[in-house]
């Protein structure tokens, strides 16, 4: 039995290939720059990996070339029948308020999935290309598509609801709904068993090219920084967090077009914004210590805008059993998470210095600490597997 997970970006697909135990992957690769010249596939078995270019002029001619490397490519290729897959498992970014879990795909689902392009246009089309080539291409596998919103189906109305006209909401589906939601549900299920709490308290941090805090009370998410789309909340690689919505119309004003704001905000902001740089933490990083005031400014901002989440999520938890780091950024970077936690101690958060500079996944706090920091690698390809696994087997019954 073998479960393929895929994750079509919007010039992307990034994949995975897990055996029964949906344990550790057999294979996993991605293909960037799809409908572009020069399409880089990188592919990787075990200890064997190559990097090829490629022509992928579209997700079916992509999901067509996964497969064949998972079957054909290096010296022991982990797939030698097709039909060894039994279900394929698809990230899809926006569920809106329909779906509240993973579900089997069919076509009412796929019609769903395309009311909601609007709300996640660079996603929800390239993630409906990737099912619909998946569905083409292994047609005995079961489709599975997991939701990033569906963790935040338990957002209380006064969370989700926003101060605007009513009709917005029941017209036009101004809500929040929420973003990164596999990753947020992934940190939940692991900081249960690392704590030994079965349903935790927790504000839970996904920090990378994108970035979203969660508040989570007994196991649920009451909370999150995503909005309506993911361009709300922290500052983030090039989208811009939380502003005045009113800069829109000032700017409509000054002559700007609606798109010219919205490539400001999604493309043109946040980290590159502010520094004029790179949208690149790891760059920004290095020209922090050089001294480069654009880029030190970028790195306070995008931490003052952490801290800011994190006291306001602190009061929504209850007694808090602990804050959580994860992400390319909340993982890798000592620094970051020095400065979000750092004179914290009132709020009942002490930082370990040591455990901080130490590396995969640990406690970062004193044990002293009444409130835990935690570092907790993301995985949210396993549990878009163990989800297909789930469905696809309890399908074959």
């Amino acid at each position: 039995m073998r479960i393929l997970v895929i994750n079509c970006g919007s010039s992307s697909i990034k994949y995975k290939l897990y055996g029964a135990e949906v344990c550790d992957s057999l294979a996993e690769g991605i293909i960037e720059g799809i409908g572009a010249p020069g399409v880089r596939h990188r592919h990787r078995v075990g200890d064997w990996e190559t990097t090829v270019k490629a022509s992928v002029i579209d997700y079916r001619s992509g999901v067509l070339r996964t497969v064949e490397a998972l079957s054909e490519w290096g010296p022991a290729p982990p797939l030698s029948d097709l039909r060894e897959i039994v279900g394929v498992g698809h990230r899809v970014v926006h569920g809106g308020e329909r779906f509240s879990a993973s579900v089997i795909i069919d076509p009412e689902v796929v019609e769903t999935i395309e009311s909601l392009d609007s709300l996640a246009p660079l996603h929800n089309p390239a993630n409906r290309a990737g099912i619909e080539a998946a569905g083409e291409l292994l047609p005995e596998a079961v489709g599975v598509a997991a939701f990033d919103t569906a963790f935040f189906s338990t957002l209380p109305e006064r969370a989700y609801r926003y101060a605007v006209p009513a009709e917005w909401w029941r017209h036009h589906g101004v809500r929040r709904y929420g973003f990164h939601g596999i990753s947020h549900r992934y940190l939940v299920e692991r900081a249960s068993k690392v704590l030994g709490e079965p349903r935790p308290n927790l504000v839970t941090f996904h920090l990378g090219a994108g970035a979203s805090a969660c508040a989570v009370r007994e196991g649920s998410a009451v909370d999150t920084s995503m909005g309506m789309t993911p361009l709300e909340g922290l500052v983030m690689g090039t989208r811009s967090g939380d502003i005045d919505p009113a800069v829109v119309f000032h700017l409509m004003e000054a002559g700007l077009s609606a798109s010219e704001i919205r490539r400001g905000l999604e493309r043109k902001g946040g980290l590159l914004g502010l520094s004029g740089i790179s949208s690149d933490f790891r760059r920004l990083a290095e020209a922090d210590q050089a001294g480069e005031p654009s880029a030190s400014l970028a790195v306070e901002v995008f931490c003052h805008r952490i801290r800011r989440y994190l006291g306001a999520f602190l009061v929504q938890t209850g007694p808090c059993d602990a804050v959580v780091f994860s992400g390319g950024i909340g993982e890798n970077s000592p620094e970051v998470r020095r400065r979000v936690l750092d004179g914290l101690g009132s709020l009942g958060l002490a930082l370990d210095a040591s455990l901080n500079e130490a590396e995969g996944e640990r406690q970062i706090s004193t044990d002293e600490s009444p409130i835990a920091a935690w570092v907790i690698p993301t995985d949210e390809e396993a549990l878009i597997a163990r989800d297909t696994a789930q469905l696809a087997l309890a399908d074959q019954r």
